[in-house]
């Protein structure tokens, strides 16, 4: 893949990047109303390729917080048109990546040396670039590290970066600028925390001594004295992603073993340290010649405080779903109910929600899930588009935490499809007592 030799730094140029972009949009859009007058039977494939194509591309170049949005999106499966999809998914595992003279700089600016300096050897030709920064080999005192570098800018230009990326938001969500807003606002906090590599050290630091209870899981050791604010030097963790992994044919026995290692994983952070590893896209794990989980990223963490987890889970893991009354109490808690709502709203949104935590709750409601199995996700997806056609759905509801911990589950769910992992779900279960 070519290098990237610049990135634009200020709103000036970032914001002339968005322009552009959606200046071919429109293009696009004219090319296709055109087309239709002639064919009016036309669908919008080649018009949603061409879109995904122009935004991918601008997106790429800017990095940062516009790129990791694009990488959110893709994980979002039943919101999107496929060819989206297709393109954004490039956004986990191969980003155009920075060339050598900007990684230098980047090292003299915040070390005042070279990486040629600080290491025994250090290859300026990336193994992985992503939408925050990018990871580069190395080695010292015999030990081979893994060197993750942030892309310049990309702290910086967050708000900004946000706030142009609203209106493709709003063409491709369809959310109403409320429901928006509030999405904006929590991914605007979250990728604050995720662009303080330091923050990023200590918690990594924290939740991998934490978790080594956990079975057939491996962490990378930090370094908090080779890291700083933009760059982070960890242990080299050899091993596949998930899509390398899976071609090698692994028996399903192996399968089930890494499927459990990744809900243990997961619930164990949800329900014993209440801050969960908010980012389970496959670029954040590797499957190791030991055949153990690998888990390589804790940029984005998210805490659940407990006016958020004891309704949340009390809905999942207990008989409050089979009371009415407790069930619409734990809704409202949630902001999944307002305090404006009519009885007729109240009875409408109690049943739709309550069909929505019945299939979401699938998982924890037995001791074992088999998530080989089709028609649970078939289920998941034919909701999430039913009620993204009705226009009740088009206000904002339910608190802050739902983003993250949503997506956190979901990509759990999607990753253990993938892997058609069975696995004892029983293992770490809500504490709401």
């Amino acid at each position: 893949m070519a290098e990237q030799n610049s990135i634009p730094v200020t709103k000036v140029e970032r914001s002339a990047k968005f322009v552009k972009t959606g200046i071919q949009i429109g293009g696009n859009y004219i090319k296709h109303y055109s087309k239709k007058l002639f064919n009016p039977d036309l669908g919008r494939d080649e018009l949603n390729e061409d879109n995904a194509t122009d935004i991918y591309k601008s997106l790429s170049e800017l990095k940062g917080s516009a790129l990791k949005i694009a990488q959110m999106l893709s994980m979002d499966k039943n919101i999107l048109p496929k060819s989206y999809v297709d393109k954004f998914t490039q956004s986990q595992y191969n980003a155009p990546p920075l060339s050598g003279p900007l990684i230098v700089r980047t090292f003299t600016k915040n070390f005042g040396k070279t990486p040629q300096d600080i290491y025994d050897s250090f290859n300026l030709v990336s193994t992985h670039a992503a939408s925050i920064g990018q990871v580069h080999e190395a080695s010292l005192n015999g030990k081979k590290l893994a060197i993750k570098i942030q892309y310049p800018g990309v702290g910086d230009s967050i708000s900004s970066d946000l706030k142009l990326v609203k209106p493709f938001a709003f063409r491709l969500l369809g959310m109403s600028e409320k429901e928006l807003n509030i999405y904006i606002k929590e991914v605007e906090e979250r990728l604050l925390e995720e662009t303080d590599y330091e923050l990023e050290v200590r918690r990594s630091i924290e939740i991998t001594n934490a978790c080594k209870v956990l079975d057939n899981v491996v962490f990378p050791t930090y370094y908090p004295e080779l890291s700083g604010k933009r760059i982070i030097t960890m242990d080299w963790i050899n091993g596949l992603h998930l899509k390398e992994f899976l071609k090698t044919n692994p028996s399903q026995a192996l399968k089930d073993k890494i499927g459990q290692a990744l809900w243990d994983f997961y619930n164990f952070q949800q329900h014993e340290l209440r801050a969960v590893h908010a980012d389970p896209h496959p670029g954040n794990f590797m499957i190791t010649p030991e055949e153990k989980l690998g888990v390589i990223d804790f940029g984005c963490i998210k805490e659940m405080p407990d006016d958020f987890y004891i309704p949340f889970f009390s809905l999942i893991s207990s008989d409050v779903v089979n009371n009415r009354e407790k069930t619409i109490e734990a809704f409202r808690k949630l902001e999944m109910i307002h305090p404006s709502d009519t009885a007729e709203q109240v009875a409408f949104y109690y049943k739709a929600y309550l069909e929505m935590i019945t299939l979401f709750a699938k998982p924890y409601t037995s001791e074992t899930f088999d998530f080989s199995k089709p028609e649970f996700f078939e289920q998941l997806y034919s909701y999430g588009e039913k009620i993204a056609k009705m226009p009740e759905f088009k206000q904002a509801r339910g608190v802050k935490h739902f983003i993250y911990v949503n997506r956190t589950n979901f990509g759990l769910y999607t990753i253990l499809h993938e892997l058609k992992a069975k696995v004892n779900t029983g293992t770490y279960k809500p504490h709401i007592a």
